[in-house]
């Protein structure tokens, strides 16, 4: 059936959020959800090492994204393995990563 799948990505954002929210507020008609299959790391400000993050989400929107990991948001592109190399935290607050885009 149609809009089965969004009905599944929809009970699973957070903060009573839908992914047709995240689209408005961002402006991305084509923001979705990813798999959380992939490596995902931080860059370490203080040298060139990385911290591997455990996201529970990951937002996609046109290159950049959006990965949840220990309740906060961290932003970051997509590599061409697929792995996302984040560089900061956007804070606890969806709607505040969302404007930093």
């Amino acid at each position: 059936a149609v809009g089965c799948d969004d009905a599944t990505v929809t009970a699973d954002l957070p903060d009573g959020w839908t992914i047709e929210q995240v689209r408005r507020a961002s402006g991305d008609a084509e923001a979705d959800l990813l798999s959380l299959e992939r490596l995902v790391v931080v860059e370490q400000h203080d040298s060139a090492d990385y911290d591997v993050l455990r996201p529970d989400f990951i937002l996609s929107f046109h290159g950049l994204c959006l990965a949840r990991a220990g309740g906060e948001w961290f932003m970051g592109e997509l590599d061409t393995d697929g792995s996302l190399i984040c560089w900061a935290s956007y804070g606890p607050d969806l709607a505040e990563a969302v404007r930093g885009l």
